[in-house]
């Protein structure tokens, strides 16, 4: 079992300190939150809160997200980022795979990319692009990702792009994991046949019941004997014996955090009280499952 800290929405003098502090602690990575802006009107809901309330993100900062790990990566040497999830479908995928190839090179590999489907209609709508045909302009945009960070010259023909034979240079040693993130059944398919993992986002759903509708998806389309990165959110991640039980199901990586994220109003938590949160869950668990 791997651990994540997961810190979003706080004061962005405290990223670096943060994750240095979760590297000499033992987590495995550190997740990175995407947010664009924030529109003065919208009809859009959340998905992974009981009453789709988005006021909770208003005035609360957001580092643009490839920014932030190209910062932490330049102060830890072990710490992988992950981010939670990039919006995919709102941004060129030739540029993401620049971002993405880049980062990869200058961490050493230590980037696990988590795509999603943005659920903001006003994300596509500031960045120019149609609401209509998210999903596959997302198929697409992974396709595209994928391969051009190959390293190969890689062109591509599709309904929402057209790309001629092009080459990224440098290109990282080794792939970069695509981590598809959401709990609708078009996501769980795509993160079965185009993903190399899957991003549980917390909130209501029943967590047992998406994780089976995923090994269905896998075992129907022949990928049960792939490598396969699963990242989720639960209670059981906070003890030992629960992260025993999540392991058993099949459960690669947690996300952990230490705060209600979904709070409204800036976040209060010193420095010094989040860096002693998570040596503590490091002490009582991390220890303890890794020996």
């Amino acid at each position: 079992m791997r651990f994540t800290y997961a810190e979003a929405m706080t004061d962005p003098s405290f990223y670096l300190p943060l994750a240095r502090a979760a590297e000499a602690a033992g987590y495995t990575s550190m997740s990175v939150a995407d947010s664009l802006a924030y529109p003065r009107e919208s009809d859009s809901t959340y998905p992974y809160t009981a009453d789709g309330n988005r006021e909770f993100l208003e005035d609360k900062a957001f580092i643009e997200t490839f920014t932030l790990i190209a910062a932490m990566g330049a102060v830890t040497s072990t710490l992988r980022f992950t981010p939670f999830v990039l919006k995919l479908p709102v941004r060129p995928p030739v540029l993401v795979a620049k971002q993405a190839t880049s980062i990869a090179c200058l961490t050493g590999g230590r980037l696990g990319l988590g795509v999603g489907v943005s659920p903001w209609r006003e994300d596509f709508q500031v960045m120019g692009v149609p609401w209509e045909r998210r999903g596959k302009r997302m198929d697409e945009a992974i396709d595209i990702v994928r391969g051009l960070a190959g390293g190969d010259y890689f062109e591509f023909h599709g309904e929402f792009f057209d790309i001629p034979a092009i080459k990224l240079c440098p290109a990282p040693a080794e792939p970069i994991p695509i981590l598809v993130g959401g709990h609708s059944e078009p996501a769980l398919r795509r993160a079965a046949v185009r993903g190399d993992g899957w991003m549980h986002g917390g909130g209501p759903d029943d967590l047992d019941e998406l994780l089976a509708r995923l090994h269905r998806i896998r075992e129907a389309e022949g990928k049960a004997g792939e490598p396969f990165e699963v990242h989720v959110i639960s209670p059981d991640a906070y003890t030992p014996d629960g992260v025993k039980r999540l392991e058993d199901k099949g459960v690669t990586d947690v996300i952990v955090g230490f705060r209600m994220p979904y709070a409204k109003g800036p976040d209060t938590q010193p420095l010094e009280k989040k860096i002693a949160n998570l040596e503590r869950f490091a002490e009582t668990v991390i220890a303890k499952v890794t020996g």
